[in-house]
């Protein structure tokens, strides 16, 4: 009998290990696929596939043939050796990529485990939980069902969160609380997580729905830190200190823990809000109320088999190989009414004044655009060439195919996207190689490269917001005069 696959992104984690674990139990009649970019993923897994979510042509090829998907990805550590832009418009285009591809592979159902959401405006969630809303509204924009579960804090060993925690209990002989740790946590323990997800696998009534998932216990931070004090058998003293502030709580905790300052901070930032849930009926239908917070912590640090010298999987450095080039996202406001083709038509018009006199920039009528440094010079320093096959109205692509700054490489890439609500758009560089010394490059072609976008994002705000009904240009020749 032919088994239905199911392709997991984020292999690699400990959510996506426990996932394989209980799954494997279903080996009769799910085929597990992991992907990985370039980690050797620890779990029962059929078929590890490699595949950089930020490639649209990866992601395609990984989920092809899958029924089923599980999306576990977040995107807070470095993805490139150079990285521009913030984390949040990162996870957008992987989870945009994911999106994407299941429908056109499609896939049946996108499982997606996502954070709690305070009830409040959303101008008023922190960064970190916005991106998590703009990530589940892009894994369901291209048509295929979502079933989003949010969860607070998931108690695990190598979970990041609760591996901050534990550091700092075991590592400071006085806990120095600020005022977040007044706030709440409906903190839930791995194993739950892990059978609420296979719950949900292939079962149509969760199909399109949103949960909130938790233990039973919504503790403040500071007596969660004294109950994983207990369980670690060293109690701390807590001082509380009200005038520290996020930045400096940011910096305090990523000294002492060791954990990346870029992995810190969003989850920092996130605990100025109570973080409880307010719909729980997927454990209520599944029988599966999860362990109190105790139990969990105890569960938890007995299965942890990470010693003290040896840092959990979220803090060691990627693999060298995946790691290379330069990734810069700028997002940028988009006239309404307008979409990504228009935008690179429009990039394209006014790229040669735009970048005047510091830049020359020719645009023929295939689209492809040649740059050159001051008016005279017959030496291209970078040539960008439209993908007129892999791209469409709200996605335009351009390889970098030459330029005496750029290395040689099929998967150097330029790309116009725009983001679910339509109101931005996502100018991006992946996978590019420069040919200069990488201390050079820093200081002088990356800066000009943000120096181009944001420009090009002054032009487009020049546009008003309200826009007559669209006419693209087709014919850049036709643009340029």
């Amino acid at each position: 009998m032919s088994r239905d696959s199911l392709v997991i992104a984020g292999a690699t984690g400990f959510v996506g290990h426990a996932v394989a674990q209980k799954l494997a139990a279903r080996a009769d009649r799910l085929e597990l696929v992991g992907l990985t970019r370039g980690r050797r993923a620890i779990g029962a897994w059929d078929r590890l596939v490699s595949c950089d979510l930020f490639s649209l042509k990866d992601v395609e090829r990984a989920l092809q043939g899958a029924r089923f998907a599980l999306y576990l990805v977040h995107s807070m550590l470095p993805s490139a050796r150079l990285v521009q832009g913030q984390f949040a418009d990162l996870d957008l285009i992987c989870a945009d990529n994911f999106g994407r591809a299941a429908a056109k592979a499609g896939v049946e159902q996108v499982v997606y485990l996502g954070g709690l959401i305070p009830e409040l405006p959303p101008d008023q969630l922190s960064d970190h939980l916005s991106s998590r809303l703009e990530v589940e509204a892009a894994l369901g924009a291209h048509g295929v069902p979502v079933t989003t579960l949010r969860a607070g804090m998931v108690i695990g060993p190598g979970g990041s969160s609760f591996e901050i925690l534990t550091r700092l209990v075991r590592r400071l002989p006085a806990m120095v609380l600020p005022a977040w740790s007044e706030r709440r946590c409906q903190a839930i323990d791995l194993e739950t997580v892990a059978a609420l997800i296979d719950h949900s696998v292939g079962r149509t009534e969760t199909y399109g729905q949103t949960y909130d998932i938790g233990g039973p216990d919504a503790l403040r931070y500071r007596e969660m830190i004294q109950v994983v004090g207990e369980e670690l058998g060293t109690p701390r003293r807590a001082i509380g200190v009200p005038v520290l502030t996020p930045k400096l709580s940011r910096l305090w905790v990523s000294l002492i823990t060791g954990a990346p300052r870029a992995l810190v901070a969003p989850l920092i930032e996130s605990l100025k809000h109570d973080m409880g849930c307010h719909d729980r009926r997927l454990q209520e239908a599944a029988g599966l109320p999860g362990l109190p917070f105790r139990a969990a912590v105890a569960a938890s640090l007995a299965a942890d088999a990470v010693t003290a010298s040896t840092k959990p999987a979220a803090y060691r450095r990627a693999p060298a190989a995946p790691i290379t080039g330069v990734r810069s996202v700028q997002r940028i406001a988009l006239p309404a009414g307008r979409d990504a083709e228009w935008a690179a038509h429009e990039y394209m018009r006014w790229l040669p004044h735009g970048v005047s006199p510091l830049l020359r920039v020719e645009v023929d009528d295939a689209r492809t655009c040649t740059f050159f440094l001051g008016r005279k010079s017959k030496r291209p320093l970078l040539v960008l060439t439209f993908a007129h096959e892999r791209s469409a109205s709200d996605r335009q692509l351009f390889y970098v195919t030459g330029g005496g700054l750029a290395q040689k490489t099929e998967r150097g890439r330029l790309e116009f996207r725009v983001t679910p609500d339509r109101e931005h758009l996502l100018t991006a560089i992946h996978d590019f190689l420069p040919r200069l010394p990488w201390w050079l490059y820093r200081i002088t072609q990356a800066l000009v490269h943000r120096w181009v976008m944001a420009r090009f994002g002054k032009h487009l705000a020049t546009f008003p917001r309200v826009q007559p009904p669209l006419t693209v240009v087709r014919d850049p020749a036709v643009a340029l005069r």
